[in-house]
C-alpha cells in the first residue's frame, strides 16, 4: 500500500493539472487581452479632424501636421538630463514637473510630454529620441484656420481637462477637444474615432515591429466635414464695420433660420489659439476686461431692447383688441402717469399718433398708452399681464432658443409672479411697470433674440429655430431646425406692422438709411446703459440698436445690430444694418459715404471713460 501511494499522488496531481489546463484552454471565459500585455506597446493613431466650410463651400478650417513628444512614465530610465533638456529645448524644472504630473495621471498610459513640435524639430528629434526610453514622437493633426474672421463662430480646440475625461471615456490626457463655437457644438462629429497600433517589444523593451504584422491594428475613422450657414464674406464685412466698436451683429435667413453672420466685436484672429503660443495668447485675451474678446456678444450680451420692442408691444395690443390700426392719441412730447405724476419723455416731436407714425417716429407716449390699455383691459391685472407676457415670449424672447450654439442667455420677460416677488407688499399694475412698453424696465434681450424676433415679423407670424449647421457630410440637419414655430399673433396684424416698419425707412427715423433699389422694413432703438461704479449706479452713453428685414416682399435677411455706448439707434446701428443688407443682397456697396463713416468711427475712448481718473471697481 505504501509503495503504491506515491504513484497514486503523482497520478492525481497530474490529472488535476491536465484538467485545469484543459478548462483554461477550452472553457475559460478569461480570454487573452492584448491591452494588458506588457510586451506590446499600444499607440493611438489620431484621425483627421473634420473640415469646416461656409455656406458657399469656402474652406474655413482644415488641419496641419503636428508632432508631440509622448511619455510612458514607468518606462523612463535614467538619462542625461542636461543633454535631454537641450535636445528638447526645455528646462530641467519642466522635465521634473511634467514627469511628476504625467506619473500622477498614469504610469503606463502615454501622455503628452511636449506638444506641437515644428517640422524642423521633428526631423531633428525623430532619430535621437529613440535613445531615451519611455519617450517617443507621435504625429497628429493640428487645427489650421484658413481665415482671420469668425473666431466666436468657429471656436478653437485645446487639451482636455479632468472634467472632459470624466464625462467621456473617449478622451485621454493630452487629447484635444473643441472649445466654443462650432468646434464645441459639433465635437463628436468633427473628432472622428481614434485608431490603435500594436507594437511588439523584445525582452530588452525595444520595439521590433508591428504585432502580428498589424493584423490586429484598428484604423482611425476621420471626422465628418461640416458646412455651416455663415456667409464668410458677409461675416468679414460685418467685422470690418464693427472695428473699434463693441457690440454684435446677428443676421438670419428668415425662411430657414440659418445664421448668415454672427459678429461679436472686438474679436480676435482664431490662429492665435493654435500651437505652442496658444496658452499665452489665451491668457492675454481672457484678461482683457474692457473689450472681452472671448465673450460672444451676439449670444451673451443682455441689454434692454429699447424701441425695437415697440414692435411686439404694438402687435400684442392689436391682438388683444386694445387698439386698431386707426386708434390715435395726442402726444404732448411727454407722458404723465401714476399717482406721483411721473413723466416719461418723448422725442417724436408731438402730435396725433397712430400705430404707423408711432412706430416710424418712435413715439413713447403712444406705446405707454396702449400698454396701459392692454394690461388694464379688465379687472384682473395679473391675468392680462400674463397674456401680454406670453405673447412676447412666443417670439423667442425670455427663453433659450434651443439652437445649436454652445452658449446663450435667456434674457428676461417678466410675468405676474416676477412682479409679485418684486413687490410683495405692493399692488403693482400697468403704471408700475410702464417702462416695459418701450423696451426698458426689467426687460432684457440678446442680439440673437432680437434677430429671431425680426425674422418672425418678416415671416408674418412664425420663425425657425436659428442654427449654425447646414449639413454634415451631406446628412440632413436636426428636424427641430426645420420645424416652424408659430407666434400667438394673428397673421393679419403683421400686415399692419410691416406698413409701419416700412414707413420707418420712408419717412421716419431711418429715412437717411435707404438703400437704392431695396425696400427695407426696420426699427431704430436707443437703450439706456447703466453700470455700477464703486457700488454707485452710473449712466453711461446709450446703446445704439437697430433691427430690419429686406426685401420687404419675400425677405431674404433679418438683422439685429447692437453698438454699445454709441447713442441713437439710427445713427450707428442703423447705418451698419443698411450696409449689411446691401452687401448680402447686392454683393456690393453703393452707400459709400455711410460705409466710410462707419469704418472710420472709433468708440474706444467711450469705452475707456469709466476707467479714467481714480481706481474703481465696475460691475456690469
Amino acid at each position: 500500500m505504501r509503495k503504491s501511494l506515491f504513484p497514486i499522488i503523482v497520478f492525481v496531481v497530474g490529472v488535476i493539472f491536465i484538467t485545469r489546463l484543459f478548462y483554461l484552454q477550452i472553457y475559460s471565459t478569461e480570454n487573452y487581452d492584448i491591452y494588458e500585455d506588457n510586451a506590446i506597446r499600444k499607440v493611438f493613431t489620431y484621425p483627421k479632424r473634420g473640415y469646416i466650410y461656409d455656406r458657399n463651400k469656402v474652406l474655413l478650417v482644415s488641419n496641419q501636421p503636428s508632432y508631440d513628444v509622448m511619455i510612458i512614465p514607468r518606462e523612463v530610465q535614467e538619462l542625461d538630463t542636461i543633454e535631454f533638456c537641450s535636445l528638447l529645448k526645455i528646462s530641467k524644472d519642466y522635465l521634473i514637473t511634467k514627469y511628476k504630473k504625467t506619473s500622477k495621471y498614469s504610469t503606463r498610459i502615454p501622455s503628452v510630454f511636449l506638444a506641437h513640435l515644428s517640422k524642423e524639430d521633428y526631423g531633428y528629434l525623430s532619430e535621437k529620441i529613440r535613445k531615451y526610453k519611455g519617450f517617443y514622437i507621435q504625429k497628429r493633426n493640428l487645427r489650421e484656420y484658413n481665415t482671420t474672421i469668425g473666431a466666436n463662430v468657429l471656436g478653437y480646440v485645446a487639451e482636455v481637462n479632468r472634467k472632459n475625461i470624466l464625462n467621456d471615456d473617449y478622451y485621454l490626457k493630452g487629447d484635444i477637444i473643441g472649445k466654443q463655437g462650432v468646434e464645441m457644438s459639433y465635437e463628436k462629429y468633427l473628432r472622428g474615432v481614434k485608431g490603435i497600433e500594436f507594437i511588439q517589444k523584445d525582452r530588452f523593451n525595444r520595439d521590433i515591429g508591428k504585432y502580428k504584422n498589424g493584423s490586429l491594428d484598428i484604423p482611425s475613422i476621420p471626422g465628418k466635414d461640416l458646412t455651416i450657414t455663415i456667409d464668410s464674406k458677409l461675416q468679414e464685412y460685418g467685422e470690418l464695420l464693427m472695428k473699434n466698436k463693441r457690440g454684435a451683429i446677428v443676421a438670419l435667413e428668415p425662411k430657414s433660420g440659418e445664421i448668415l453672420a454672427l459678429v461679436s466685436s472686438p474679436s480676435y484672429n482664431p490662429n492665435l489659439l493654435v500651437g505652442r503660443e496658444r496658452s499665452k495668447n489665451y491668457v492675454e485675451l481672457y484678461k482683457d476686461s474692457i473689450y472681452k474678446p472671448l465673450i460672444d456678444k451676439g449670444l451673451l450680451s443682455m441689454f434692454p431692447p429699447g424701441s425695437p420692442f415697440k414692435i411686439l408691444a404694438g402687435l400684442t395690443a392689436l391682438q388683444e383688441k386694445s387698439i386698431t390700426d386707426k386708434s390715435t392719441i395726442y402726444c404732448k412730447g411727454y407722458y404723465i402717469y401714476g399717482k406721483e405724476k411721473r413723466r416719461m419723455n418723448c422725442h417724436c416731436g408731438g402730435g396725433y399718433r397712430n400705430i404707423y407714425n408711432a412706430i416710424s417716429l418712435s413715439c413713447n407716449s403712444y406705446f405707454a398708452d396702449i400698454y396701459r390699455k392692454t394690461i388694464d383691459s379688465d379687472n384682473n391685472t395679473k391675468k392680462s399681464f400674463n397674456q401680454w407676457s406670453n405673447h412676447i415670449k412666443s417670439f423667442g424672447l425670455g427663453n433659450y432658443l434651443n439652437n445649436d450654439l454652445p452658449v446663450g442667455k435667456k434674457g428676461v420677460i417678466p410675468d405676474s409672479e416676477y412682479y409679485d416677488r418684486w413687490y410683495p407688499d405692493f399692488k403693482w399694475g400697468a403704471t408700475t411697470t410702464l417702462s416695459n412698453a418701450i423696451g426698458q424696465g426689467e426687460i432684457l434681450t440678446t442680439p440673437i433674440q432680437l434677430a429671431n424676433m425680426t425674422a418672425a415679423v418678416a415671416n408674418k407670424g412664425y420663425y425657425l429655430t436659428s442654427h449654425i449647421i447646414k449639413n454634415i457630410d451631406g446628412d440632413s440637419i436636426d428636424i427641430r431646425f426645420r420645424t416652424p414655430i408659430k407666434t400667438t399673433i394673428d397673421s393679419m396684424h403683421f400686415e399692419t406692422m410691416d406698413k409701419a416698419l416700412f414707413k420707418v425707412y420712408k419717412s421716419g427715423t431711418g429715412k437717411l438709411l435707404q438703400i437704392p433699389g431695396i425696400e427695407v422694413s426696420g426699427k431704430s432703438g436707443t437703450a439706456e446703459n447703466f453700470v455700477k461704479i464703486n457700488k454707485v449706479k452710473t449712466q453711461l452713453s446709450d446703446h445704439s440698436i437697430f433691427v430690419a428685414y429686406a426685401p420687404r416682399e419675400n425677405p431674404k435677411i433679418a438683422i439685429s445690430v447692437l453698438v454699445e455706448n454709441a447713442g441713437y439707434g439710427s445713427v450707428w446701428a442703423g447705418r451698419i444694418a443698411s450696409l449689411m443688407i446691401e452687401k448680402y443682397l447686392k454683393k456690393e456697396i453703393s452707400l459709400k459715404k455711410i460705409e466710410k463713416l462707419v469704418i472710420n468711427k472709433n468708440l474706444k475712448t467711450e469705452y475707456l471713460k469709466p476707467y479714467l481718473g481714480k481706481p474703481f471697481k465696475i460691475n456690469e
